[in-house]
């Protein structure tokens, strides 16, 4: 599983402070501490950067790149168009749009910004209507969207489907829907790569949680397809079992997903929560913030 860095983010209390200051070093800093954690891109995050945008996401690739070099390459993330050009006229090398959503006021202005500086992009499982409801409205807006990248002359290797992950403690049918799509993906348009916000998952979980439930469902996707995922930089955990050095909690997760019987009192503590945790993101048992005490 590839990792895009998503820590580099407004939301972030100093970084969004740096941002608002123009301050290069806690954004050098940040870039710096996830290349060294060996993410092989990193998001940068302005928002919707309503006021001097364009100003400042120049500012933070150049910021960024001349701290780092131009690898890893860089993932641009910001809801204004403008800022988006900006950052992809300063970025050496191959950056990454992400997002665009599967609304023609959105794809016809961002497309032809992939064209014009050979970026790859992410294109977003968001339609006019919003989320979703099931995998098979997430392939009719990747079949639009798609098509309308292909015609623009970027190839399915260029683009990263992004199906959407909702958060489990609101709605937790949504995650199996999005596994069944990525089952879908590549009979809908072979070749094409695939991401997603891994984070969104433990969203409104407590804090001690959320890692697991990240990794339980980094792990679930991954055997469905998943190519990437955009998720935190600084779990330790996660990295080690995006980068196969924890095949013992992959193989316990897929004897879950393959309903296999499972001996929980043959089991570390650490193998039975991600057992337990891997019901609940099934929809075998229902979310509450004590899944691991039960």
């Amino acid at each position: 599983m590839l990792l895009i860095g998503e820590n580099l983010n407004v939301i972030n209390r100093v970084i969004g402070k740096a941002f608002k200051e123009k301050d290069p070093k806690p954004i050098a800093e940040e870039a710096k501490r996830q290349k060294e954690k060996g993410m092989d891109w990193i998001d940068i995050n302005l928002g919707p950067a309503r006021k001097g945008g364009p100003e400042l996401m120049e500012f933070v690739v150049k910021t960024v790149q001349e701290a780092i070099g131009d690898t890893p390459p860089l993932c641009l993330d910001t809801s204004n168009i403008e800022a988006m050009e900006a950052g992809l006229a300063v970025h050496k090398g191959r950056a990454i749009i992400n997002s665009i959503m599967c609304r023609p006021e959105r794809y016809e202005k961002l497309i032809p910004l992939a064209v014009k500086y050979n970026a790859q992009m992410i294109a977003l499982m968001w339609g006019p209507e919003g989320l979703p409801r099931d995998e098979n409205e997430r392939a009719a807006l990747a079949v639009e969207l798609i098509y309308a990248a292909n015609e623009a002359g970027i190839p399915n290797e260029d683009i990263f489907v992004d199906g959407v992950v909702t958060p489990v403690n609101i709605q937790q049918p949504q995650l199996m829907s999005l596994l069944a799509f990525m089952e879908m993906l590549q009979d809908i348009a072979p070749g094409v790569k695939s991401t997603c916000g891994l984070s969104n998952v433990s969203n409104g979980a407590p804090d001690h949680l959320r890692p697991i439930l990240n990794q339980t469902y980094m792990v679930m996707l991954e055997r469905k397809g998943m190519y990437s995922c955009i998720a935190d930089a600084y779990d330790d955990k996660l990295i080690a079992i995006a980068r196969g050095k924890r095949p013992d909690i992959v193989e316990v997760i897929h004897k879950v997903m393959d309903g296999e019987p499972i001996d929980m009192d043959s089991l570390s503590k650490e193998h039975q929560d991600y057992v337990k945790t891997a019901r609940v993101l099934l929809g075998h048992t229902l979310y509450s913030d004590s899944w691991l005490e039960l």
